[in-house]
Protein backbone atom coordinates (compact mmCIF):
# COMPACT_ATOMS: atom_id res chain seq x y z
CA UNK A 1 0.00 0.00 0.00
CA UNK A 2 1.20 3.51 -0.86
CA UNK A 3 0.23 6.88 0.57
CA UNK A 4 0.50 10.52 -0.50
CA UNK A 5 3.36 12.84 0.36
CA UNK A 6 1.28 14.94 2.74
CA UNK A 7 0.25 11.79 4.61
CA UNK A 8 3.84 10.60 4.78
CA UNK A 9 4.85 13.90 6.31
CA UNK A 10 2.13 13.56 8.93
CA UNK A 11 3.71 10.26 9.92
CA UNK A 12 7.23 11.70 9.94
CA UNK A 13 6.20 14.53 12.25
CA UNK A 14 4.80 11.99 14.72
CA UNK A 15 8.30 10.52 14.95
CA UNK A 16 10.15 13.79 15.34
CA UNK A 17 11.21 14.42 11.75
CA UNK A 18 10.81 18.13 10.88
CA UNK A 19 8.88 19.00 7.70
CA UNK A 20 7.67 22.26 6.15
CA UNK A 21 4.16 23.36 7.10
CA UNK A 22 1.60 22.35 4.53
CA UNK A 23 -2.12 21.95 3.88
CA UNK A 24 -3.73 19.43 1.50
CA UNK A 25 -6.43 20.74 -0.85
CA UNK A 26 -9.04 19.38 -3.24
CA UNK A 27 -9.87 22.59 -5.11
CA UNK A 28 -8.26 25.79 -6.37
CA UNK A 29 -10.16 27.86 -3.80
CA UNK A 30 -8.92 25.62 -1.00
CA UNK A 31 -5.37 26.07 -2.33
CA UNK A 32 -5.60 29.87 -2.20
CA UNK A 33 -7.10 29.71 1.29
CA UNK A 34 -4.32 27.37 2.39
CA UNK A 35 -1.68 29.83 1.19
CA UNK A 36 -3.42 32.62 3.11
CA UNK A 37 -3.51 30.45 6.24
CA UNK A 38 0.18 29.58 5.98
CA UNK A 39 1.13 33.21 5.40
CA UNK A 40 4.44 34.38 3.97
CA UNK A 41 5.15 35.26 0.36
CA UNK A 42 6.46 32.04 -1.21
CA UNK A 43 4.56 28.77 -1.45
CA UNK A 44 5.03 25.49 -3.27
CA UNK A 45 2.09 23.97 -5.14
CA UNK A 46 2.57 20.19 -5.29
CA UNK A 47 0.53 17.54 -7.09
CA UNK A 48 -0.37 14.57 -4.88
CA UNK A 49 -0.24 11.28 -6.77
CA UNK A 50 1.26 7.90 -5.91
CA UNK A 51 4.30 8.32 -8.16
CA UNK A 52 7.72 9.92 -8.12
CA UNK A 53 9.18 12.38 -10.62
CA UNK A 54 6.34 14.89 -10.14
CA UNK A 55 8.63 17.90 -10.44
CA UNK A 56 10.03 16.86 -13.81
CA UNK A 57 6.49 16.23 -15.05
CA UNK A 58 5.32 19.74 -14.14
CA UNK A 59 3.51 18.76 -10.94
CA UNK A 60 5.54 20.90 -8.52
CA UNK A 61 5.67 24.69 -8.93
CA UNK A 62 6.75 27.67 -6.82
CA UNK A 63 4.25 30.53 -6.40
CA UNK A 64 5.18 34.04 -5.22
CA UNK A 65 1.74 35.59 -4.78
CA UNK A 66 -1.80 34.47 -4.03
CA UNK A 67 -2.74 35.08 -7.65
CA UNK A 68 0.22 32.91 -8.63
CA UNK A 69 -1.00 30.18 -6.25
CA UNK A 70 -4.38 30.32 -7.95
CA UNK A 71 -2.81 30.10 -11.42
CA UNK A 72 -0.46 27.25 -10.51
CA UNK A 73 -3.21 25.32 -8.69
CA UNK A 74 -5.52 25.73 -11.70
CA UNK A 75 -2.76 24.46 -13.96
CA UNK A 76 -1.89 21.38 -11.89
CA UNK A 77 -5.24 20.28 -10.43
CA UNK A 78 -6.97 17.95 -12.86
CA UNK A 79 -3.96 17.56 -15.14
CA UNK A 80 -2.92 14.12 -16.37
CA UNK A 81 0.54 14.06 -14.82
CA UNK A 82 3.06 11.88 -16.66
CA UNK A 83 6.23 10.81 -14.87
CA UNK A 84 8.73 7.98 -15.28
CA UNK A 85 6.69 6.01 -12.71
CA UNK A 86 3.18 6.55 -14.09
CA UNK A 87 3.75 5.25 -17.58
CA UNK A 88 2.73 7.17 -20.73
CA UNK A 89 -0.94 7.33 -19.70
CA UNK A 90 -0.10 9.35 -16.57
CA UNK A 91 -2.26 9.85 -13.48
CA UNK A 92 -4.95 12.44 -12.90
CA UNK A 93 -4.16 14.97 -10.16
CA UNK A 94 -7.09 15.16 -7.74
CA UNK A 95 -5.34 16.67 -4.73
CA UNK A 96 -2.72 19.34 -4.04
CA UNK A 97 -0.36 20.12 -1.18
CA UNK A 98 0.26 23.81 -0.53
CA UNK A 99 3.47 24.17 1.44
CA UNK A 100 5.78 26.84 2.83
CA UNK A 101 8.66 27.72 0.55
CA UNK A 102 12.06 26.45 1.72
CA UNK A 103 15.49 28.10 1.74
CA UNK A 104 17.39 25.13 0.30
CA UNK A 105 21.16 25.18 0.79
CA UNK A 106 21.78 21.48 0.09
CA UNK A 107 19.69 18.40 -0.77
CA UNK A 108 20.37 14.90 0.57
CA UNK A 109 18.73 11.50 0.14
CA UNK A 110 17.89 9.00 2.88
CA UNK A 111 15.77 5.85 2.81
CA UNK A 112 15.07 2.81 4.97
CA UNK A 113 14.15 -0.54 3.46
CA UNK A 114 14.36 -4.28 4.05
CA UNK A 115 17.49 -6.00 2.77
CA UNK A 116 16.61 -9.64 2.21
CA UNK A 117 20.20 -10.69 1.51
CA UNK A 118 21.45 -9.73 4.98
CA UNK A 119 18.07 -10.14 6.73
CA UNK A 120 18.62 -6.70 8.18
CA UNK A 121 17.26 -3.21 7.68
CA UNK A 122 19.27 -1.17 5.18
CA UNK A 123 19.58 2.59 5.54
CA UNK A 124 20.74 4.29 2.36
CA UNK A 125 21.96 7.88 2.26
CA UNK A 126 23.46 10.07 -0.43
CA UNK A 127 24.74 13.58 -0.91
CA UNK A 128 22.88 13.62 -4.24
CA UNK A 129 19.36 14.35 -3.02
CA UNK A 130 16.58 15.56 -5.29
CA UNK A 131 17.61 13.11 -8.01
CA UNK A 132 16.29 9.67 -8.86
CA UNK A 133 18.36 7.33 -6.72
CA UNK A 134 18.53 4.95 -9.71
CA UNK A 135 20.43 7.63 -11.65
CA UNK A 136 22.84 8.13 -8.77
CA UNK A 137 23.40 4.39 -8.41
CA UNK A 138 24.17 4.13 -12.14
CA UNK A 139 26.36 7.21 -12.57
CA UNK A 140 28.06 7.61 -9.17
CA UNK A 141 27.46 4.53 -6.99
CA UNK A 142 30.21 5.61 -4.61
CA UNK A 143 27.94 8.46 -3.49
CA UNK A 144 25.43 6.02 -1.95
CA UNK A 145 26.27 5.02 1.62
CA UNK A 146 24.66 2.11 3.45
CA UNK A 147 24.34 1.07 7.06
CA UNK A 148 22.79 -2.29 7.98
CA UNK A 149 20.76 -2.40 11.17
CA UNK A 150 20.01 -5.47 13.24
CA UNK A 151 16.30 -4.97 14.05
CA UNK A 152 16.85 -6.53 17.47
CA UNK A 153 19.41 -3.83 18.30
CA UNK A 154 18.02 -0.85 16.39
CA UNK A 155 19.76 2.05 14.70
CA UNK A 156 22.51 3.46 16.90
CA UNK A 157 23.51 7.11 17.20
CA UNK A 158 26.94 6.16 15.85
CA UNK A 159 25.46 4.62 12.68
CA UNK A 160 23.21 7.62 12.07
CA UNK A 161 26.14 10.01 12.62
CA UNK A 162 28.32 8.00 10.23
CA UNK A 163 25.68 8.45 7.53
CA UNK A 164 25.13 12.15 8.28
CA UNK A 165 28.83 12.97 8.14
CA UNK A 166 29.38 10.64 5.20
CA UNK A 167 26.94 12.58 3.01
CA UNK A 168 28.49 15.90 4.03
CA UNK A 169 26.10 17.36 6.60
CA UNK A 170 27.93 20.31 8.26
CA UNK A 171 29.09 19.79 11.86
CA UNK A 172 26.57 22.28 13.25
CA UNK A 173 23.66 20.34 11.68
CA UNK A 174 24.80 16.75 12.32
CA UNK A 175 22.74 16.40 15.51
CA UNK A 176 19.56 17.40 13.65
CA UNK A 177 20.39 15.01 10.80
CA UNK A 178 20.93 12.17 13.27
CA UNK A 179 17.53 12.93 14.82
CA UNK A 180 15.87 12.89 11.37
CA UNK A 181 17.53 9.62 10.30
CA UNK A 182 16.67 7.90 13.59
CA UNK A 183 13.11 9.25 13.39
CA UNK A 184 12.74 7.86 9.86
CA UNK A 185 14.02 4.45 11.02
CA UNK A 186 11.64 4.37 13.99
CA UNK A 187 8.74 5.39 11.76
CA UNK A 188 9.63 2.62 9.31
CA UNK A 189 9.69 0.01 12.07
CA UNK A 190 6.62 1.16 13.98
CA UNK A 191 4.39 1.39 10.91
CA UNK A 192 5.44 -1.92 9.29
CA UNK A 193 6.66 -0.06 6.22
CA UNK A 194 8.52 -1.91 3.50
CA UNK A 195 10.15 1.33 2.35
CA UNK A 196 10.40 4.83 3.83
CA UNK A 197 12.16 7.49 1.76
CA UNK A 198 12.95 11.18 2.15
CA UNK A 199 14.12 12.74 -1.11
CA UNK A 200 15.22 15.36 -0.57
CA UNK A 201 16.20 15.79 3.05
CA UNK A 202 17.30 19.42 2.97
CA UNK A 203 19.77 21.64 4.77
CA UNK A 204 18.24 25.11 5.03
CA UNK A 205 20.19 28.36 4.99
CA UNK A 206 19.81 28.65 8.75
CA UNK A 207 21.29 25.17 9.28
CA UNK A 208 18.02 23.37 9.99
CA UNK A 209 17.32 19.90 8.58
CA UNK A 210 13.88 19.15 7.09
CA UNK A 211 12.14 16.46 5.07
CA UNK A 212 10.99 18.14 1.87
CA UNK A 213 9.33 15.01 0.51
CA UNK A 214 8.14 11.67 1.90
CA UNK A 215 7.44 8.36 0.20
CA UNK A 216 6.17 5.23 1.95
CA UNK A 217 5.25 1.70 0.96
CA UNK A 218 3.61 -0.52 3.59
CA UNK A 219 3.46 -4.27 4.00
CA UNK A 220 -0.18 -5.01 3.21
CA UNK A 221 -0.03 -8.15 5.35
CA UNK A 222 0.53 -5.97 8.44
CA UNK A 223 -2.20 -3.40 7.81
CA UNK A 224 -4.56 -5.14 10.24
CA UNK A 225 -2.34 -3.64 12.94
CA UNK A 226 -2.61 -0.08 11.61
CA UNK A 227 -6.13 1.27 11.23
CA UNK A 228 -4.72 4.81 11.07
CA UNK A 229 -2.63 3.94 8.01
CA UNK A 230 -5.47 2.03 6.32
CA UNK A 231 -7.48 5.26 6.66
CA UNK A 232 -4.87 6.93 4.41
CA UNK A 233 -5.76 4.63 1.49
CA UNK A 234 -6.76 6.58 -1.64
CA UNK A 235 -8.72 4.29 -3.95
CA UNK A 236 -8.56 6.86 -6.75
CA UNK A 237 -4.83 6.13 -7.01
CA UNK A 238 -5.23 2.36 -7.33
CA UNK A 239 -6.12 0.09 -10.24
CA UNK A 240 -9.93 -0.44 -10.18
CA UNK A 241 -9.52 -4.12 -11.05
CA UNK A 242 -7.03 -4.63 -8.22
CA UNK A 243 -9.51 -2.96 -5.83
CA UNK A 244 -12.32 -5.23 -7.05
CA UNK A 245 -10.04 -8.26 -6.63
CA UNK A 246 -9.11 -7.31 -3.07
CA UNK A 247 -12.80 -7.33 -2.09
CA UNK A 248 -12.86 -11.06 -2.83
CA UNK A 249 -9.42 -11.75 -1.31
CA UNK A 250 -7.92 -12.21 -4.76
CA UNK A 251 -4.33 -11.11 -5.37
CA UNK A 252 -4.46 -9.50 -8.83
CA UNK A 253 -1.91 -7.47 -10.76
CA UNK A 254 -2.45 -6.45 -14.38
CA UNK A 255 0.36 -7.09 -16.88
CA UNK A 256 0.91 -6.33 -20.56
CA UNK A 257 0.29 -9.72 -22.20
CA UNK A 258 -2.78 -11.46 -23.64
CA UNK A 259 -3.04 -14.73 -21.67
CA UNK A 260 -5.04 -14.53 -18.46
CA UNK A 261 -3.72 -16.66 -15.58
CA UNK A 262 -5.77 -18.05 -12.69
CA UNK A 263 -3.64 -19.95 -10.18
CA UNK A 264 -3.80 -20.95 -6.51
CA UNK A 265 -0.59 -19.92 -4.75
CA UNK A 266 1.82 -17.06 -5.42
CA UNK A 267 4.80 -19.28 -6.18
CA UNK A 268 2.83 -21.40 -8.64
CA UNK A 269 1.48 -18.20 -10.23
CA UNK A 270 5.01 -16.91 -10.81
CA UNK A 271 6.08 -20.28 -12.25
CA UNK A 272 3.01 -20.32 -14.50
CA UNK A 273 3.80 -16.88 -15.90
CA UNK A 274 7.41 -17.93 -16.51
CA UNK A 275 6.23 -21.09 -18.28
CA UNK A 276 3.88 -19.13 -20.54
CA UNK A 277 6.76 -16.89 -21.58
CA UNK A 278 9.07 -19.87 -22.01
CA UNK A 279 6.66 -21.30 -24.60
CA UNK A 280 6.31 -18.03 -26.50
CA UNK A 281 3.30 -16.43 -24.81
CA UNK A 282 2.81 -13.37 -22.65
CA UNK A 283 0.83 -13.31 -19.37
CA UNK A 284 -1.89 -10.67 -19.00
CA UNK A 285 -2.00 -10.80 -15.22
CA UNK A 286 -0.89 -12.31 -11.95
CA UNK A 287 -3.97 -13.73 -10.21
CA UNK A 288 -3.77 -15.86 -7.07
CA UNK A 289 -7.13 -17.16 -5.82
CA UNK A 290 -5.48 -18.49 -2.67
CA UNK A 291 -6.11 -21.72 -0.79
CA UNK A 292 -9.78 -21.12 -0.02
CA UNK A 293 -11.26 -20.38 -3.42
CA UNK A 294 -15.02 -20.70 -3.82
CA UNK A 295 -17.18 -20.78 -6.94
CA UNK A 296 -17.95 -17.11 -6.30
CA UNK A 297 -14.26 -16.18 -6.08
CA UNK A 298 -13.41 -18.05 -9.28
CA UNK A 299 -16.30 -16.37 -11.10
CA UNK A 300 -15.15 -12.94 -9.96
CA UNK A 301 -11.61 -13.81 -11.01
CA UNK A 302 -12.84 -14.61 -14.54
CA UNK A 303 -14.82 -11.38 -14.68
CA UNK A 304 -11.81 -9.31 -13.62
CA UNK A 305 -9.51 -10.99 -16.15
CA UNK A 306 -11.99 -10.56 -18.99
CA UNK A 307 -12.41 -6.85 -18.30
CA UNK A 308 -9.03 -6.54 -19.97
CA UNK A 309 -9.75 -6.35 -23.73
CA UNK A 310 -6.25 -7.67 -24.46
CA UNK A 311 -7.01 -11.09 -22.94
CA UNK A 312 -7.31 -13.61 -25.79
CA UNK A 313 -7.17 -16.80 -23.73
CA UNK A 314 -7.11 -18.05 -20.12
CA UNK A 315 -4.91 -20.62 -18.42
CA UNK A 316 -6.11 -22.11 -15.12
CA UNK A 317 -3.33 -23.93 -13.24
CA UNK A 318 -4.32 -25.52 -9.95
CA UNK A 319 -2.42 -27.58 -7.41
CA UNK A 320 -4.99 -29.29 -5.22
CA UNK A 321 -3.59 -29.38 -1.73
CA UNK A 322 -5.88 -27.61 0.69
CA UNK A 323 -7.82 -26.45 -2.35
CA UNK A 324 -9.64 -29.41 -3.93
CA UNK A 325 -9.62 -29.76 -7.70
CA UNK A 326 -13.35 -30.52 -7.90
CA UNK A 327 -14.14 -27.22 -6.14
CA UNK A 328 -12.07 -25.31 -8.67
CA UNK A 329 -13.59 -27.31 -11.55
CA UNK A 330 -17.11 -26.39 -10.42
CA UNK A 331 -16.02 -22.77 -10.12
CA UNK A 332 -14.46 -22.77 -13.58
CA UNK A 333 -17.58 -24.30 -15.18
CA UNK A 334 -19.89 -21.89 -13.37
CA UNK A 335 -17.72 -18.89 -14.23
CA UNK A 336 -17.39 -19.88 -17.89
CA UNK A 337 -21.17 -20.12 -18.21
CA UNK A 338 -21.92 -16.92 -16.30
CA UNK A 339 -19.48 -14.74 -18.24
CA UNK A 340 -20.36 -16.51 -21.52
CA UNK A 341 -16.68 -17.24 -22.09
CA UNK A 342 -15.69 -16.67 -25.70
CA UNK A 343 -11.90 -17.05 -25.51
CA UNK A 344 -9.92 -20.32 -25.34
CA UNK A 345 -9.64 -21.87 -21.86
CA UNK A 346 -6.94 -24.35 -20.84
CA UNK A 347 -7.16 -26.04 -17.42
CA UNK A 348 -4.41 -28.00 -15.74
CA UNK A 349 -5.04 -29.41 -12.28
CA UNK A 350 -3.11 -31.79 -10.05
CA UNK A 351 -3.71 -33.03 -6.53
CA UNK A 352 -6.68 -33.66 -4.28
CA UNK A 353 -9.77 -34.91 -6.17
CA UNK A 354 -7.95 -34.43 -9.47
CA UNK A 355 -9.89 -37.13 -11.34
CA UNK A 356 -13.22 -35.79 -10.09
CA UNK A 357 -12.26 -32.30 -11.18
CA UNK A 358 -11.32 -33.48 -14.66
CA UNK A 359 -14.60 -35.40 -14.93
CA UNK A 360 -16.59 -32.26 -14.04
CA UNK A 361 -14.79 -30.32 -16.76
CA UNK A 362 -15.30 -33.08 -19.31
CA UNK A 363 -19.02 -33.44 -18.58
CA UNK A 364 -19.66 -29.69 -18.63
CA UNK A 365 -20.05 -29.65 -22.40
CA UNK A 366 -17.85 -26.56 -22.54
CA UNK A 367 -14.90 -26.34 -24.97
CA UNK A 368 -12.32 -26.60 -22.19
CA UNK A 369 -8.85 -27.85 -23.14
CA UNK A 370 -7.36 -30.10 -20.45
CA UNK A 371 -3.63 -30.54 -19.82
CA UNK A 372 -1.62 -32.75 -17.46
CA UNK A 373 1.64 -30.80 -17.22
CA UNK A 374 2.52 -27.13 -17.09
CA UNK A 375 4.41 -27.50 -20.37
CA UNK A 376 1.33 -29.01 -22.06
CA UNK A 377 -0.88 -26.29 -20.62
CA UNK A 378 1.40 -23.46 -21.75
CA UNK A 379 1.83 -25.00 -25.21
CA UNK A 380 -1.93 -25.42 -25.58
CA UNK A 381 -2.91 -21.88 -24.53
CA UNK A 382 -0.16 -20.24 -26.62
CA UNK A 383 -1.29 -22.23 -29.67
CA UNK A 384 -4.95 -21.45 -29.00
CA UNK A 385 -4.29 -17.73 -28.67
CA UNK A 386 -2.19 -17.63 -31.83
Amino acid sequence: MKIHEYQGKELLRKFGVPTPRGISCLSVEEAVKAAETLGGNIWVVKAQIHAGGRGKGGGVKVAKSLDDVRAKATEILGMQLVTHQTGPEGQKVRRLLIEDGADIKKEYYVAVLTDRATQKVAIMASSEGGMDIEEVAHATPEKILKEFVDPLVGLTDAQAETLARGIGVPDASVAQAVQAIKGLYTCYMETDASMAEINPLILEGNGNIKALDAKFNFDSNALFRHEDIVAYRDLDEEDPDEIAASKFDLAYIALDGNIGCLVNGAGLAMATMDTIQLFGGSPANFLDVGGGATTEKVTEAFKIMLKNPEVKGILVNIFGGIMKCDTIANGVVSAAREVKLSVPLVVRMKGTNEDLGKQILKESGLPIISADTMAEAATAIVAAVK
